[in-house]
C-alpha cells in the first residue's frame, strides 16, 4: 500500500483539541501513518487546522512563520481568568455607549506592529513548565510581552456587548490577549467569546473539510492535498537523474544561474525529492523525501 503523504485542511469543529483531530484521523489512516499538525487551536475555537500525513509531517515547520487569518467575537463587560468563555468570571463592568468610530479608534492602536503579553493560561513554557499548569496549580504566572504583527484587523459588527472583528496576523498573536486588552483600552473589560480560524498560510476555511465527514481513509485520499501546497512559493529546480541522485543521497550540487536562495527540487519524473537552500555556489539539501 502506497504512503500517505500530503496535507488536509481539516475545518475543526467546537469542543475538541488538536490532538483529538490528529487522533482520529490517525484511526482512519491506520496507526503506522505518521500524523501531526501546525497551528494549535483551543477546544472553543472552529475552523482551519491543517494536518500532516506521512513525510509531509517534515513540512509542519514551513507553516510556523505562516500568518492566519480570524474572526472573533468579542464581548465587552467580562473578564474571565482564560481571557476567553472557558474561564472563570474575574470581574463585570459596564459597558459603555459606544459608536463604530470609537471602536475602530480603539482597534487602530492595535494594528501594526505591537507589544501584547500572552495569557496567563498559555502553553508557553516557564522554568520548563507550561504556563497553564502553574497558573492551575495557583502560582503567581508572569510572563513578559512580545512583540508580533497584526496586519489586518476590521470591525465587522457591533452588537453590544459584541464586537466581531477580522484578524490577519503573523505568528505568536493570542486572539484571546488582543481580546482583552481592547476591553481594558475601553475600561470595561473583555473576553474572546467565540473565534473561527479562516486560515492559515495556504489553507483556506473555503476548501477545508469537516472532521464529521472524514468517514474513512478513502475520504481522507481523496482530500489530501500534495505536500508541496505549503512552499508553492519556492521556485522548482528540475534535476536530471544524475543530480536527482545525489541530492537523495543529501549531497549538494551545483548552484549555477540564478539568485534564488531556497527550491524545491524535482527528479526528472516531475515529483518532489528535497528543498534545497543555497549555500554559496552550491544547493544543499535541508530536506530529502525520496525513499521514505
Amino acid at each position: 500500500m502506497a504512503e500517505l503523504i500530503g496535507f488536509l485542511a481539516v475545518d475543526k469543529p467546537i469542543g475538541l483539541t488538536s490532538h483529538d483531530v490528529v487522533a482520529r484521523v490517525r484511526r482512519l489512516v491506520g496507526r503506522t501513518v505518521k500524523v501531526g499538525h501546525a497551528g494549535t487551536l483551543d477546544p472553543a475555537a472552529t475552523g482551519v487546522l491543517p494536518v500532516a500525513l506521512g513525510s509531509a509531517t517534515r513540512l509542519i515547520d514551513q507553516l510556523v512563520e505562516a500568518r492566519k487569518g480570524y474572526v472573533g467575537v468579542v464581548r465587552l463587560g467580562v473578564q474571565t481568568t482564560t481571557d476567553d468563555a472557558e474561564g472563570e468570571t474575574l470581574a463585570t463592568k459596564p459597558v459603555p455607549a459606544l459608536t463604530t468610530s470609537e471602536l475602530d479608534a480603539v482597534l487602530d492602536r492595535f494594528r501594526g506592529d505591537i507589544l501584547q503579553q500572552p495569557p496567563v493560561f498559555s502553553a508557553l513554557h516557564i522554568d520548563g513548565q507550561r504556563a497553564y499548569a502553574l497558573a492551575r496549580s495557583g502560582n503567581d504566572v508572569t510572563l513578559a510581552p512580545r512583540r508580533v504583527q497584526i496586519d489586518r484587523l476590521e470591525l465587522l459588527a457591533w452588537t453590544p456587548p459584541d464586537l466581531t472583528i477580522a484578524v490577519e496576523c503573523g505568528k505568536g498573536v493570542y486572539i484571546r490577549a488582543l481580546a482583552r486588552d481592547i476591553g481594558a483600552t475601553l475600561g470595561c473589560g473583555a473576553h474572546l467569546a467565540a473565534l473561527q480560524r479562516t486560515f492559515v498560510g495556504p489553507f483556506r476555511l473555503e476548501r477545508a473539510v469537516p472532521l464529521a465527514t472524514l468517514t474513512d481513509r478513502s475520504v481522507v485520499i481523496q482530500h489530501l492535498l500534495p505536500p508541496e501546497t505549503v512552499v508553492l512559493d519556492w521556485p522548482i529546480l528540475q534535476l536530471n537523474e544524475a543530480d536527482a541522485r545525489r541530492v537523495r543521497h543529501g549531497i549538494a550540487i551545483p548552484a549555477h544561474d540564478g539568485t534564488e536562495h531556497c527550491a524545491r527540487a524535482h527528479d526528472p519524473a516531475g515529483r518532489l525529492i528535497a528543498l534545497l537552500r543555497r549555500d554559496g555556489a552550491r544547493w544543499q539539501p535541508v530536506k530529502v523525501f525520496a525513499g521514505e
